[in-house]
């Protein structure tokens, strides 16, 4: 299947609200173009250097997420233009973040990555480190990043009913945490959950963001 029949298959099948990130990270710049050209906006990235090259050869209304783990050393080089960084997953990235949108002017969009995966290799603030992050009411010293929501992965398993849970645990952190620190933000509203595999189970638990690459742009 053609990258553009794929677009429009994912896209019919996702409620209108749910928004679809593109992860294109290893992918060229044509294989962007011809999603681009189906109509997708939003494109994810997970190594720095890849993404500095891709903003600027592509179209500029592209939407770029940062997905992946970030070097605290390599924001600098994101920060003019990035869209939206799912992966906040310590407090020192987020201070780096925040010196760096204030050096470029901007407040940059984040979401609190969120641990509850039983895997190891996977970050992130576990539920409780989170809220007891929020707790010390630190954020407002960060006034140049804007936590929209939270992020986080279930396990890689076939097992349903685990990746079902995890995504449930997401899902009731995140109205913790709306309802007791971001009640009166209305851009405290995304839950980034859902991957290729597990992206469907994720939308039924309330995704209002997918990160698919593997259906799109097919097997790297």
């Amino acid at each position: 299947m053609s990258i553009k029949s794929s677009i429009k298959k994912l896209a019919e099948s996702v409620p209108s609200e749910v928004k679809i990130v593109a992860v294109s990270k290893f992918h060229s710049t044509d294989e962007i173009m011809e999603a681009y050209e189906a109509g997708q906006r939003i494109f994810g990235e997970s190594r720095v250097q890849e993404l500095v090259q891709k903003n600027h050869e592509l179209p500029k209304d592209i939407e770029w997420h940062f997905v992946g783990g970030l070097q605290r050393n390599k924001v600098k080089q994101i920060a003019p233009f990035i869209s939206l960084i799912h992966s906040i997953d310590s407090e020192r990235l987020m201070r780096e973040v925040n010196k760096q949108a204030a050096a470029n002017n901007r407040t940059i969009p984040c979401l609190l990555q969120i641990h509850v995966a039983e895997e190891d290799t996977k970050s992130g603030f576990t539920p409780d480190e989170c809220l007891q992050f929020l707790s010390k009411g630190v954020l407002k010293e960060y006034t140049h990043v804007k936590f929209v929501g939270i992020m986080g992965m279930a396990t890689f398993t076939d097992d349903e009913d685990k990746v079902r849970s995890e995504f449930q645990e997401l899902r009731q952190l995140f109205d913790k945490v709306k309802l007791q620190y971001f009640a009166n933000d209305s851009d405290f509203k995304e839950i980034s959950m859902g991957m290729t595999g597990d992206y469907p189970t994720a939308i039924e638990e309330g995704s209002t963001m997918i990160r698919v690459g593997t259906l799109i742009f097919g097997e790297r």
